[in-house]
């Protein structure tokens, strides 16, 4: 080794709230894919169904966060005014209020129930897809890169680690705008759009994670356990995400990377990754350069 919410129930206000998600996404991406901005405070740009749903629970949460806050503050500011000592020298000797012990007691009952409910809904979908998937891929964490293996007829595996900066002539990609440094690798994983993709995650050494914040997905590689998440990307491009549990020295540098092609596309590609991978890699960047370059200037 080299050195969902599709299914669940959901209030009809996130499904509307889903949709313009969904109607602002794919009007104001550009041909390539999201990735983390300097600065930033938000969600990257959701490319899937369950991405859009955690950023509407997000959003659904902050409802209840902003005003709880300015509550708090408001009642501080207003004992520290009203119950100080200058002002009220003889402190109060009352030592309970039943209306006031049952607001508080029912107010955060209330509140818990309206968060547990879409959470709980949101986490059972994350773990249910909606259908069968058609790609089944093995992403394996190392010290400190993945391993991936396509379970397809004929095997295809192979290691995709952080790109140097001294490769990246010789990989064509020296566009660090598309391929961020530290984010970049040398052997993206390929996977086609619009295609229910499972991906079966462990480690060899020590607990890493596999996440990508655009798919909605996060799930910890376990030395001697498998576990399973899933992904339909829905729109082509290139994603980013890193290994999300410390794992060591150079986890900082342990990236993913999954570039999202069309059907023919990836047929292509896996055909001709299994006896030339980096000729495949180069062949499929030239056509998906090509397809931006003509989008652009359509623009």
């Amino acid at each position: 080794m080299r050195n969902f919410l599709a299914n669940a129930k959901v209030p009809a206000s996130a499904k509307f709230l889903s949709a313009c998600a969904a109607i602002t996404f794919f009007a104001g991406t550009s041909a390539h894919a999201d990735q983390p901005k300097d600065w930033e405070t938000t969600f990257q740009a959701p490319a899937t169904d369950m991405m859009r749903q955690i950023e509407w629970f997000g959003n659904y949460t902050m409802w209840f966060i902003v005003p709880i806050t300015i509550l708090v503050m408001l009642l501080l500011a207003y004992c520290m005014v009203r119950f100080r000592a200058s002002a009220n020298p003889v402190p109060s000797k009352t030592s309970h209020n039943t209306l006031i012990e049952v607001i508080w007691t029912v107010g955060p009952v209330v509140i818990l129930l309206c968060l547990a409910i879409p959470s709980f809904q949101l986490l059972t979908a994350q773990y249910t897809p909606p259908e069968e998937a058609k790609l089944t891929v093995k992403a394996t964490g190392n010290q400190w890169n993945w391993d991936y293996e396509y379970q397809t007829e004929n095997t295809l595996s192979f290691n995709s680690a952080i790109l140097q900066d001294t490769d990246r002539t010789a990989a064509g990609k020296e566009d660090r705008k598309e391929y961020p440094r530290l984010l970049a690798v040398d052997n993206e994983l390929v996977v086609p759009v619009n295609t229910m993709t499972r991906v079966l995650v462990t480690a060899t050494d020590v607990i890493h994670s596999f996440a990508m914040p655009s798919f909605g997905i996060k799930i910890d590689a376990i030395p001697g356990r498998t576990n399973e998440t899933w992904f339909k990307a829905e729109k082509e491009g290139l994603y980013y995400g890193q290994c999300s549990q410390l794992c060591g020295k150079d986890h900082a540098f342990m990236p993913i990377a999954i570039r999202v092609v069309s059907d023919a596309q990836f047929k292509t590609w896996l055909a001709a990754a299994k006896t030339d991978l980096p000729g495949a890699n180069k062949t499929l960047m030239a056509e998906v350069d090509g397809q931006n370059k003509v989008a652009a200037a359509g623009n």
